[in-house]
């Protein structure tokens, strides 16, 4: 892919924006974390930067935009680059709003589940780091088509580990004998968290098609 200055800008752009994205995610696990270990004023303090940072990656965002409005790339490639930035973005939202049904709604998480909980969290942020490679290695054109693939090919893994620990953690909770409310909340927590992965493959699920495009 050849880049001209106006796509080196946007290229800029989006590394920034990714940046703030990983951070974003490493802070949502840092805040459920304080959260499940029973701090809820250090887990406050982290879901405020968790806002701090989503709504800044959207400020990047509009940047991007706004530079493909400038007339960065050719016309039928700014919708493919936008749509990966926005998909991005939507996996920043989930790790937000998944901060914030915690803080907002306290759940009770029980020792029974506690480290599950810990671990379906720790799997699941860890996601943004292929995502991140995966997006910025195909759009910097600094490596082979096919490592770009395999970086994607790992967010798709890791989502499926994250099903798997669903699963586990859903009959884990059903199964006890807590009140049969408890483990509804309980879930709707489990699915905040899963959100997070599922939007991160559907991003890694869109820069293959684009992937795919180009090659043509």
């Amino acid at each position: 892919m050849i880049l001209f200055k106006k796509e080196k800008e946007v290229i800029e752009l989006i590394e920034k924006h990714a940046d703030k994205v990983e951070e974003c995610i490493s802070t949502s696990f840092n805040t459920l974390s304080a959260y499940l270990n029973g701090d809820i004023a250090n887990a406050k303090k982290l879901a405020r930067q968790v806002d701090n940072l989503e709504s800044h990656a959207d400020l990047i965002r509009h940047q991007v935009r706004d530079r493909l409005y400038g007339g960065a790339y050719m016309p039928l490639l700014r919708e493919d680059v936008y749509k990966l930035v926005e998909s991005l973005d939507m996996v920043a939202n989930a790790a937000e709003k998944c901060c914030d049904a915690f803080l907002n709604q306290r759940p009770i998480i029980p020792e029974l589940v506690k480290q599950d909980f810990l671990t379906i969290t720790k799997v699941s942020t860890s996601v943004i780091e292929p995502l991140k490679e995966a997006l910025l290695c195909y759009l910097k054109g600094l490596c082979p088509m096919e490592v770009s693939r395999q970086h994607a090919k790992d967010v798709g893994l890791i989502e499926s580990k994250v099903d798997s620990l669903d699963w586990d953690l859903t009959k884990k909770i059903f199964s006890s004998d807590l009140a049969y409310s408890h483990k509804l909340h309980l879930k709707i927590c489990v699915e905040h968290i899963v959100t997070l992965t599922d939007k991160a493959e559907y991003a890694a699920d869109y820069l293959e098609v684009v992937a795919l495009k180009a090659m043509i």
